[in-house]
């Protein structure tokens, strides 16, 4: 089954596939930028990169916004010729941002990994996987 599923996702734009996550983006796009969601999409990738369908396990869903950062224009002193405020790349990448965001809105449970969902010309998906590491189900053997 989860041959199928990685197939089906190599090409995430063509077929049926594409056409229902361009659906659900829509959706997502209207929604908040950050929500828990109740299993993974991509179960296949989900599962190669830690996640067990068991209490102590929560999958995210984070919109982070594409494209370049901006710097903030110089208000006073001197214009530089060369200001240095567009054409500025961010420091880290968006999957990045996006396993950050979703650590900060659930302090209490620990990133595991994410991976990326879709895309537009605007916003990036990703869909990080978090564990509780004080439930009994999750915790280490001590």
């Amino acid at each position: 089954m989860y041959k199928y599923i990685s197939e089906a996702w190599r090409r995430p734009r063509e077929g049926i596939l594409g056409e229902a996550l361009r659906q659900m983006a829509i959706k997502w796009r209207r929604g908040p930028s950050i929500v828990r969601i109740r299993r993974p999409s991509r179960l296949d990738r989900a599962r190669q990169l830690g996640y067990r369908a068991k209490q102590g396990f929560v999958v995210v869903r984070v919109r982070v916004r594409k494209g370049g950062a901006r710097k903030s224009r110089p208000r006073s002193g001197r214009r530089q010729k060369a200001m240095g405020v567009a054409k500025y790349t961010r420091a880290v990448g968006l999957r990045e941002i996006a396993e950050g965001r979703a650590a900060r809105k659930y302090p209490n449970l620990k990133v595991l990994n994410s991976y990326w969902l879709w895309e537009d010309g605007q916003n990036a998906w990703f869909e990080v996987i978090m564990l509780d590491e004080h439930h009994p189900a999750t915790a280490p053997p001590r």
